[in-house]
């Protein structure tokens, strides 16, 4: 085994990276960076039928996003290129070969109507004991044909999984696979053995569907004599189910590409710090990490075997953390595009008001709810101008806003400071503490017992005008209220 840690990803370019992958790629990075190994970025293309156009610049504008600096790949070069797997066929065709010379895999010249009657057969080795002569002559006459891997038929392959442990299967559950397809390419476990051994991995990292083809791999290096690398399986990942039942991870679970998730507000630091704890722990209560922190922290050692499950909530929360550490102006010009008020009275004061929802949203695509309130009052229970905190009754809130409808008509300065002025004032000559005043106002002015910002901030952004007639609304609400109930 070498001594520089080798990792890679190898992502088919289907045209969008699933959660699941783009875990398999943070761990194979964190893995590698935490020893001060390599991370090898390979595209393995060699299904045509899954190709996606554009799909290989979405890897790599999603890794880049994420942060997971690849040291060699397709775009970049390295000293064991090419890597991508379509330029790289007659390797693959070489060591086929290969394996056929050595008794080691077969041509097999079957077409579907030739293997077992039940999906579960699988291949019933109709051509694994042709004779020499008979594969001459059907290669010959060009008939279409594969290469097999002439799997034991007796005895057990076993490996020890850095996260499951040892390992056993019987070699009579294996089927016969295809190496070589009719069309000259590869397939996937094929190019994968052949492309991780001459580029020198040494760890193999992915997720645990694989576990029942891993003797297959391993039988490979066997025949060609190659030592194997490390495995580490990662858990699946699931997802919840409205009825609460958990199933595999897919699109009926929400937003389960990176790019949808970016699209719907999360950030990638977010989204790579919520996706490193799916199957991992760092062994303490943490949960909020920079990448170089997750490189620091991250071991195979905290690789959970059992399944994770993806939790909106809990991304949610994490994003909103990293949200509430971007610097301001970042915070300011990444929230911008979301808020949707170009040309409108509050684009002026953005700033202000990004201010006041950076500590207060889980993702970006949350800001229009909250400020949906700045732009159209919703009917609201004036019940809400009832706290006890704040020692606020529908009556007492008739008073404060009389009183601030009283010192804000003849007010024109409305800066904030000289808003905040004023109202503390006004509460000062009413012998109430600021929050008393603030409450009723700010209930008359946003009908919503939670808003981004004070009663001084609503007013700010509000403006004078609608500031006034909200409250006079109110006012009026209450009165109404009052008198329909006999008060």
């Amino acid at each position: 085994m070498k001594d520089t840690v080798r990792t890679r990803f190898a992502p088919s370019p289907t045209g969008y990276m699933h959660i699941g992958n783009l875990r398999t790629a943070l761990f194979a990075y964190l893995y590698a960076k935490s020893l001060n190994g390599k991370f090898i970025l390979r595209i393995e293309d060699t299904d045509a039928g899954r190709y996606v156009e554009g799909a290989v610049d979405v890897i790599y504008r999603t890794l880049k996003a994420a942060e997971l600096h690849y040291d060699e790949g397709p775009d970049i070069g390295g000293p064991y290129g090419p890597y991508t797997q379509s330029e790289r066929k007659s390797i693959y065709r070489q060591y086929a070969e290969r394996l056929v010379e050595e008794g080691k895999a077969y041509y097999c010249f079957c077409g579907k109507e030739e293997k077992g009657t039940e999906p579960s057969e699988g291949y019933n080795r109709h051509c694994r004991d042709l004779s020499p002569e008979q594969v001459k002559a059907l290669l010959d006459e060009g008939k279409p044909h594969v290469i097999r891997q002439r799997i034991p038929l007796t005895g057990t392959t076993s490996w020890n999984d850095l996260v499951y442990g040892e390992i056993t299967v019987d070699n009579s559950t294996l089927d016969d696979q295809v190496l070589l397809k009719s069309d000259g390419m590869p397939t996937y476990n094929f190019a994968n053995v052949i492309d991780d051994h001459l580029m020198g991995i040494t760890h193999i990292i992915r997720g645990s569907e694989y576990l029942s083809s891993n003797p297959k791999y391993l039988l490979l290096y066997e025949a060609l004599g190659w030592e194997s690398p490390e495995y580490i399986h990662l858990p699946i990942i699931n997802g919840q189910n409205p009825d609460g039942t958990i199933s595999k991870l897919s699109k009926r679970h929400g937003a389960v590409s990176f790019q949808d998730l970016v699209s719907a507000g999360y950030l990638p630091e977010g989204i790579v710090n919520y996706i490193a704890l799916l199957g991992w722990s760092p062994k303490t209560e943490e949960e909020i990490f920079t990448m170089d922190e997750l490189i620091g922290r991250f071991s195979v050692e905290g690789v959970h075997k059992s399944p994770a499950v993806f939790d909106y909530k809990k991304l949610g929360w994490i994003n909103g953390k990293h949200i509430s550490m971007l610097p301001p102006e970042k915070f300011s010009e990444m929230a911008y595009p979301f808020a949707d008020i170009e040309g409108t009275a509050l684009e002026s004061k953005w700033d202000r008001l990004a201010s006041l929802l950076q500590n207060r949203i889980d993702k970006f695509s949350d800001i229009p709810e909250k400020i949906s309130f700045l732009f159209r009052l919703g009917e609201y229970d004036t019940a809400l101008f009832t706290n006890k905190k704040s020692k606020s009754t529908p009556e007492s809130s008739v008073t404060a806003i009389e009183k601030t409808i009283e010192c804000l008509k003849g007010h024109d300065d409305w800066s904030e400071e000289s808003l905040f002025t004023a109202f503390s004032s006004l509460a000062e000559k009413m012998g109430l503490k600021l929050g008393q005043l603030s409450w009723p106002v700010r209930i008359a002015l946003s009908g919503l017992a939670a808003t981004p910002g004070g009663a001084v901030d609503i007013l700010y952004l509000l403006g004078k005008e609608e500031s006034l007639r909200r409250l006079e609304d109110a006012l009026r609400l209450i009165l109404k209220e009052n008198l329909a109930d006999g008060k």
